[in-house]
Formats: structure tokens, C-alpha cells, sequence
């Protein structure tokens, strides 16, 4: 079964639609936002047309102007707040480029051992410690050395271990852990172990909060909010 088709009437002479009318004159699509010659073009036709036994006062045209005064400022004041996040977030990628290569203290960081370098760490000791025994381990968590060191005082005590296990011999290139327990007053502590680590990459992707992250030897990334110490 044929379907009708309801045929558009023509419009009578001299009328032109909507739409040939745009398309004939280019006639652009109307905004949302309104600019300074706009809001002049209004203010003026209101003039024209208020209400002469009704006129509206001056200090209703002055509150207006005022008004638009102050929506521009504060979008003129958006622009250039936008223009400095976006300059600070250049100047923040300059300085995360200028920390690769040295070294920054990770909390719980690998100990990266390569060519025998000895590598540094550090644990804070708010109270100090009557005792403290350093472990290192393996990849397969196998002590491979043990030093234990007298009392210590409060503050922050440096540790360094030399790629050597308790025989005297030479341990392989790769990834170790260390770990620090100590005693202060009787009771059993494991204080953050900050070993120093050099920084290979710093990135903020993925972050969504602007967070800049720095990957060190191991492929550990660590927040730079959470470095303690950074050394050359």
C-alpha cells in the first residue's frame, strides 16, 4: 500500500522562511553570552522605551552598568587566573625535569645495588633507641646481612650499606630491601626506612590532582610530596 505524502505549501509571495532567510543572509546563530556592545544595544532600547509617566530611575541604570561592570571584571579576572595555573603548570614541569637524575630520600624504597655502589638510608629516631639491628634481603626475602649498632639519639640516623653480605662476599647487581629494628624503652619499633634513590622520570599523568610523581631506580614512583631529602 502507497504512502501519502503531504506535499509543503508554498509560501505566499514576498514571504520567505526561517530558514532560507539564514541561509540566504548568513545570519549567524545566536549566543548565550552577552559582550559590552550587546548589553549597550539593550540599555539603549530600554531608554527608548521605558514608560515616560513610569520612567525608571538613575539609580537602577547605574546598578545595571555596575552589574555588568563587575561580570566582566570577574571573566576578565577568570582568563588570566586560567593563564597563570597554566603558566605555573609549566614552571612545575621545568622544575620535576631538574630533579632526574639525583638523588631523593623514598619512604620504603628498593635498595637498587649496581656495580657494588654502596647504597644510603636513613630512619627517624623521634626518641632515639637503645638498640637497632639493619637487615637486608633479598628478592626472595633472605637475610643476606645483619649489623646491629649501640643506643642512638633522637633525630635521624643514617645507614649505608656496601653490597656485601655477612661472609665478606660481594652480593649481586638487583634489588634488595632493608629493614631496621630497634627497641627504645622497652618496646619494639620498625621505623620508615628512606632509602636514597635517583630519580629516572617525573611525571604528573593519570594523577587528575596535579600530583607530580617521581620514579626512582626499581620503578618505584613515589609522590614528591612524600620525598623527606633530596641529595646530588
Amino acid at each position: 500500500m502507497a504512502t501519502a505524502t503531504t506535499a509543503k505549501a508554498p509560501l505566499p509571495s514576498g514571504i520567505v522562511s526561517y530558514e532560507d532567510y539564514v541561509a540566504k543572509n548568513k545570519v549567524k546563530a545566536p549566543s548565550n553570552e552577552m559582550d559590552q556592545g550587546a548589553f549597550l544595544t539593550l540599555f539603549t532600547t530600554q531608554l527608548k522605551n521605558q514608560n515616560p509617566l513610569d520612567p525608571v530611575k538613575n539609580e537602577a541604570f547605574v546598578a545595571q552598568l555596575a552589574q555588568f561592570s563587575q561580570l566582566e571584571a570577574t571573566t576578565a579576572m577568570k582568563t588570566s587566573m586560567q593563564a597563570m595555573a597554566d603558566s605555573l603548570q609549566g614552571d612545575k614541569m621545568l622544575a620535576g625535569a631538574s630533579m632526574i637524575g639525583r638523588k631523593v630520600a623514598v619512604p620504603n624504597g628498593p635498595l637498587v645495588l649496581l656495580g657494588g655502589q654502596p647504597i644510603d638510608a636513613s630512619v627517624d629516631l623521634p626518641t632515639g633507641a637503645d638498640g637497632v639491628q639493619m637487615q637486608i634481603m633479598d628478592a626472595k626475602g633472605q637475610v643476606v646481612r645483619k649489623q646491629i649498632f649501640g643506643s642512638q639519639s633522637a633525630g635521624a640516623m643514617k645507614l649505608s650499606w656496601d653490597g656485601y653480605n655477612d661472609s665478606g662476599a660481594a652480593m649481586p647487581d638487583g634489588t634488595y630491601t632493608m629493614q631496621v629494628l630497634a627497641s627504645a624503652q622497652g618496646k619494639a619499633l620498625q621505623p620508615v626506612v628512606n632509602t636514597l634513590s635517583t630519580v629516572r622520570s617525573v611525571s604528573n599523568a593519570g594523577t587528575g590532582d596535579n600530583t607530580w610523581l617521581l620514579e626512582v631506580d626499581g620503578g618505584k614512583s613515589v609522590s614528591l610530596a612524600e620525598v623527606k631529602r633530596i641529595a646530588y
